[in-house]
């Protein structure tokens, strides 16, 4: 969803073919920063661009691994972000992310 210069990226769950990867929260999340990062690259955007996640965790106790997954996503580039746990995500997902981009040129 483009909102002026913001390219607002709905939250992403770990689904490919239209079911959830195996594998649990590893898979899910690779899939879901892959997923985001398509998205982004459909609108002309890239991860570089993401100024703002965020994350939400059916277990907290995944936090360090999702989070090694994410550096491993962003690389250098850290937006700022949120984490939080939640009682339950669609389909049954174990983690769902969401980004804000930023396509409005140098700030």
């Amino acid at each position: 969803m483009r909102a002026g210069d913001w390219l607002i990226v709905s939250g992403q769950i770990g689904l490919r073919d239209g079911a959830l990867v195996d594998g649990g929260v590893d898979a899910e999340a690779r899939q879901a920063l892959a997923n985001m990062a398509a998205l982004l690259a459909r609108e002309g955007a890239a991860m570089s661009d993401v100024v703002k996640t965020t994350i939400f965790l059916h277990h907290i106790s995944d936090y360090a691994l999702v989070n090694d997954l994410y550096i491993e996503a962003f690389g250098d580039h850290r937006p700022a972000r949120a984490t939080v746990a939640v009682a339950g995500l669609p389909l049954g997902a174990l983690v769902e992310i969401e980004g804000w981009a930023w396509v409005g040129g140098n700030a």
